[in-house]
């Protein structure tokens, strides 16, 4: 007698690579690019490494500008790492670059010992964070957050948008000390113009007010958050967004302040698994706090995920904004 297995449904599209934007949605070109060559043009210090990837983290635009000060490794993450700590020692602000994946669980050890433990002034910042690539577990870092967030005195910054990535670039130089920032690349969507930001370092943001519903996210999530209470008000569903762009370290006042706030649902969502990131953070935090509240997530499960395309994976997983109402809306 055969085994009779259920099939997962089929992909729908084929791409496998693709921006977060969608369909009309403005974008910019490369901010992290241009954000660090503006930043170079006032800071001498400021060098470009990366290992083999400059065009995939949108470096090639500062090697272009500053040749003489960007350093190609080669396909060689420890070794981006170790010279990155070697850079700093001199003296240097390195910005060193690759994929989230190869810089989190290849390169660990080395940003563990040589950039962490002497608290070095080196900014990692790496490309394709969480779900943001269609090429299955080797490429997707769902679980770079937990793995960044137990090194001490690691600085972890994810931003939303084009606008966030601008303004954390020369933020993230003027702090002292190791920085993991998660990089959107490429055409990054332009969300928060509307809400007159900035991007201050371990603050959380109240981009909307609401009664029914705290969302508290990171990364791109604040900007499906964003649509999902825009989507909810046809119900009459009041929805409040906190935008936290830093998460270590926490802006624990900002969370708990909001929190508190009684009769509202909360919910976190992030771009990550649902082990070791932000919806683990503030839970800790709560409970620390004694702040009682009716709590869920919106995240990616603990799992190796599937290979595909975005909008499909998206949906799979749960962090579409169509997925995040839905699941509001169950929750209501």
């Amino acid at each position: 007698m055969s085994q009779i297995t259920e099939k997962k449904p089929r992909l729908t599209t084929s791409a496998m690579i693709a921006s977060i934007a969608e369909d009309g949605q403005e974008t910019r070109s490369a901010p992290f690019g241009h954000a660090l060559v503006k930043l170079a043009e006032q800071r001498p210090e400021v060098v470009g490494m990366t290992a083999d990837l400059s065009r995939y983290t949108d470096l090639h635009i500062f090697a272009q500008a500053y040749p003489e000060r960007f350093f190609q490794m080669g396909m060689a993450e420890q070794l981006l790492m170790g010279a990155a700590g070697g850079m700093a020692k001199e003296g240097f602000i390195p910005f060193a670059t690759t994929y989230a994946v190869f810089a989190t669980r290849r390169a660990y050890d080395f940003i563990h010992q040589v950039i962490a433990e002497e608290h070095l002034n080196v900014k990692i910042c790496a490309a394709l964070p969480g779900l943001t690539t269609g090429y299955g577990p080797s490429h997707q870092a769902t679980e770079d957050i937990a793995i960044m967030r137990g090194i001490p005195g690691m600085t972890i910054i994810d931003p939303c948008d084009a606008i966030d990535t601008e303004q954390a670039v020369p933020a993230i130089a003027a702090h002292n000390g190791p920085v993991y920032m998660r990089l959107l690349r490429g055409k990054v969507p332009v969300v928060l113009d509307q809400y007159n930001y900035r991007f201050t370092l371990g603050k959380a943001v109240l981009l909307e007010e609401g009664s029914d519903v705290l969302i508290i996210a990171s990364g791109l999530m604040t900007m499906r958050a964003l649509e999902a209470a825009k989507q909810l008000r046809k119900d009459n569903v009041s929805v409040a967004v906190l935008h936290s762009p830093t998460i270590k370290p926490l802006d624990e006042e900002t969370i708990l302040a909001q929190a508190a706030k009684p009769g509202r649902l909360v919910v976190v969502a992030e771009n990550h698994s649902t082990v070791g990131g932000l919806c683990e953070a503030v839970a800790s935090l709560l409970m620390r706090h004694r702040v009682h509240v009716d709590f869920d997530t919106v995240a990616l499960p603990d799992a190796f995920l599937d290979a595909g395309a975005l909008p499909t994976l998206h949906d799979r997983y749960g962090i579409s904004t169509a997925a995040m109402v839905e699941k509001i809306r169950r929750r209501l």
